[in-house]
């Protein structure tokens, strides 16, 4: 019966997506359950797709900002090329800081974490479990493999895209005629061809070759290997405001902060559009809840950082003088350190923290990107910020609070260990989100 209903539902796709375009929702298969996620988009023998992945060891919040740098690229392949290309968004793999190996969280949807409706508005977007109900098959035409120039800067800087020699280490296997790899746990997927490109320059380096070759779907691999092409610019930011968290997430972390932090976007003066076109505050205009929002990054990153990360100790010296400072009494805290350094944390100061549950329940249903997203939704919305510096984690913060309409005074901070070199240990806040 079910695999009857399925059968259905895949008939009624392909020719709802063949035949509409709108803003409605559309049905795409997770691995056991029916989602609602993408929009409906026009498809025609000229539609062609792309999708992308990066260095496998890379966290959560850098491939977000990599989401970006593809986004940006494909605005441009449609608005100025000419082109009709739709943004296939391949899985998230189980990454590194994805710390709970009971659960397999491979091949997760985007519509777990983000809003797909609202990536949409930017450049049309599609599940990968979309894709392959769409054009029926498991196969990808190309994969292009980015790899770093090897001339890198003899002669001066330049930008080049060329077709280049594998290397050794490449996570493709040929096996026949067809290209194999993990694939984000789809393990029917293959490539028909797979060419390795030498790379050094912005994404707009890739036009050329995008419009040359004759491949309808695309997988760009390594897409962390080109820049920005107009970082910082209202174009840039546009792509970052569309990365609109998922409503269920949202509406989790809403009732933690009206529970047990007494916030509410009405208190706090922090309403949000439910397009994010529409959501342009007023710098200053956000209150923020009754509350002091901690990042407190450790684990990996404290070795990795030797220099700059703070004590406990001089965490809660900060925490502190900012409790009092904005006459607060409680904490929330979000970090990936451990419950004793969490104690120790505590110790320092009288005001309360809290921390948004992670139950193996939690995990399971929520999975780990879950988590991480209630935490920095919650954490945007205190009075006032302290994140790590240098930390992705704090960055999507500071962004987030940008967008919420928060006074940069509250919100750009980051605390460094007192021995830490000056060079090491500026304050955010040179990049402001634009509005336009």
């Amino acid at each position: 019966m079910a695999a009857k209903i399925k059968a259905i539902v895949s008939l009624f796709m392909v020719i709802f997506f063949t035949n509409t375009h709108s803003e409605d929702v559309s049905f795409a298969f997770g691995k056991n359950t029916l989602h609602v996620t993408s929009q409906t988009h026009n498809i025609t023998e000229n539609t062609r797709y792309i999708m992308h992945d990066v260095n496998p060891g890379e966290g959560f919040n850098l491939r977000r900002d990599v989401y970006i740098r593809i986004a940006n690229l494909v605005k441009r392949l449609n608005e100025e090329e000419n082109q009709h290309w739709i943004l296939v968004l391949a899985p998230w793999k189980h990454l590194y800081h994805w710390q709970n190996r009971y659960l397999d969280q491979n091949g997760e949807p985007w519509s777990n974490f983000f809003d797909v409706a609202s990536l949409n508005r930017y450049v049309p977007v599609m599940e990968f479990d979309d894709f392959l109900q769409i054009t029926g098959s498991s196969s990808i035409d190309l994969v292009m493999y980015l790899q770093r120039h090897p001339d890198g800067f003899s002669g001066g800087w330049k930008e080049m895209c060329e077709v280049g020699k594998c290397g050794d280490r490449i996570p493709f296997s040929k096996q026949g005629n067809k290209w194999r790899s993990n694939f984000w746990g789809h393990h029917e997927v293959v490539a028909q061809d797979l060419d390795c490109y030498d790379v050094q320059g912005h994404a707009t380096i890739l036009i050329d070759t995008l419009k040359k070759v004759k491949a309808r779907s695309i997988l760009v691999d390594r897409f962390e290997q080109v820049l920005h092409t107009d970082y910082g610019s209202v174009e840039f930011y546009k792509a970052r405001r569309s990365l609109v968290f998922a409503q269920h997430l949202r509406e989790v972390a809403d009732k933690f902060r009206e529970k047990k932090l007494k916030s509410t976007d009405d208190k706090d003066k922090t309403p949000y559009a439910d397009d994010w076109r529409k959501q342009m505050p007023e710098d200053g205009s956000a209150l923020g809840g009754p509350y002091l929002s901690l990042h407190m990054r450790r684990g990996d990153f404290t070795y990795a950082h030797q220099e700059t990360v703070p004590s406990i100790e001089e965490i809660g010296t900060e925490v502190t003088k900012q409790l009092k400072k904005y006459k607060l009494k409680k904490v929330y805290l979000a970090t990936d350190g451990t419950d004793e350094e969490v104690k120790e944390l505590q110790s320092h100061f009288e005001a309360k923290i809290y921390r948004i549950s992670r139950t193996k329940k939690d995990v399971e249903m929520y999975r780990d990107g879950g988590i991480a997203i209630m935490d920095q939704w919650i954490a945007a919305h205190g009075r006032y910020f302290i994140g790590t510096c240098s930390s992705t984690f704090s960055f999507r913060i500071y962004e987030e609070r940008d967008i919420l309409g928060f006074d940069p005074k509250t919100t750009y901070n980051c605390i460094c260990g007192q021995q830490a070199p000056k060079d090491r240990c500026e304050q955010p806040g040179g990049w402001r989100v634009k509005f336009g």
